[in-house]
């Protein structure tokens, strides 16, 4: 989702210094929005209908827990400042990035590492279709937050498509194997593929009986 608007919505608050885990819940609430702080308890989004409704919803939350709170909507005085704002939702976003593809990188050791060991099994391709999945719905929240378009965005997605090639590759040599062992046996499969066929039984001789 990304963003050319000027407007933004400012939030300043302040809560109580203790409890301290309700200072903590309401920064990462925050921070979950992908909002940037550019002082102290004083953050900003870009000027959307649900951003609007999520700080409210935060505004309440500080509220309850007995501090206090302000929504602003605002402008940018002009181009360069508003350009030092998006600067900073960029830089925090490109964090999240880079984060990510360590752990691309990551995974794509592990796999190789599984290769390297001739280790192909269903149990293995299970998990890492697992950690796979976990890599993808991450990079989703970070693009959801990526109001911008921070320049380590298309690294990322370029990333995580050769883990998920990686993957297919794996998976298919896994798939492979599993079939082959379960070919049928040539000869006997009872007593050994190599064991000579069983001797055939004379046929049973029957008598009439004489009247």
């Amino acid at each position: 989702m990304q963003t050319t608007t000027s407007a933004w919505l400012l939030l300043t608050y302040k809560v109580p210094s203790e409890p301290s885990k309700v200072r903590v819940a309401i920064w990462r609430r925050i921070r979950s929005l992908g909002a940037v702080y550019i002082q102290n308890s004083i953050c900003v989004l870009p000027a959307t209908t649900e951003h609007q409704r999520q700080l409210r919803m935060v505004q309440s939350e500080i509220e309850r827990g007995g501090g206090d709170a302000v929504i602003f909507e605002t402008l940018a005085l002009d181009p360069k400042q508003e350009e030092r704002v998006v600067a900073y939702f960029k830089k925090d976003r490109e964090q999240d990035y880079e984060e990510f593809l360590d752990k691309c990188a990551d995974y794509k050791k592990e796999v190789a590492k599984e290769v390297d060991a001739d280790h192909y099994t269903f149990a293995e391709l299970k998990e890492n279709d697992e950690d796979l999945k976990k890599l993808k719905n991450w990079l989703e929240r970070i693009k959801t937050l990526d109001f911008y378009g921070a320049p380590a965005r298309e690294t990322a997605e370029k990333q995580l498509a050769e883990c998920e090639s990686l993957l297919d590759a794996y998976a298919a040599e896994v798939f492979e194997r599993e079939q082959n062992s379960k070919a049928p046996l040539k000869g006997n499969p009872r007593i050994g593929v190599n064991a000579p066929p069983a001797a055939k039984k004379a046929p049973r001789k029957t008598t009439r009986k004489k009247t």
